[in-house]
């Protein structure tokens, strides 16, 4: 099973860098670029415990729906989502937020586990392990400059359920 691990140092409480995390307004921007939207369940504000959202968005050359939950919640500390419907065969990502000097570190783990066998193994080596880095970093950078901003944005004041 693929892994991938992301650690983000950002200069901002671990509160505002967990509410920014679980909000689907700010995911969606920070994806823009693959018209990623929340279509069903949650589809604004922040999520918690058991909520789930249905993404919608062109990755790879093809429209795609995916279902995720939130199964693990402990505000500011972690959470957990897991794939539901969608194109992998299963995923997991957990989220965690640690005070440390200066600010909040961000460490995500994205475990997933594509579909087809070998020729998901095969995506996987080629190209398929590489994007979803990309995809996390991305939203981690506008995780990260949303919650560093000094009021200016949107962002910088995530929306509540």
């Amino acid at each position: 099973m693929p892994s991938i691990r992301l650690e983000t140092i950002v200069e901002a409480p671990v509160e505002v860098c967990f509410d920014l995390s679980v909000d689907v307004d700010v995911h969606q921007r920070s994806v823009a670029r693959t018209g990623e939207r929340a279509v069903a369940g949650i589809t604004s504000g922040r999520m918690t415990l058991g909520d789930e959202v249905t993404w919608e968005a062109r990755h790879l050359g093809k429209t795609q729906r995916l279902t995720s939950r939130i199964t693990e919640y402990d505000r500011p500390h972690r959470f957990v989502d897991e794939m539901v419907t969608g194109a992998f065969k299963s995923f997991r990502h957990e989220h965690s937020f640690k005070a440390v000097r200066g600010g909040t570190q961000m460490v995500d783990v994205f475990d997933y586990r594509s579909p087809l066998g070998p020729l998901g193994r095969l995506a996987d080596l080629l190209f398929l392990k590489r994007y979803m880095r990309s995809l996390l970093t991305m939203r981690n950078e506008h995780i990260k400059a949303a919650a560093e901003a000094t009021g200016d944005g949107d962002d910088a004041q995530s929306s509540s359920r």
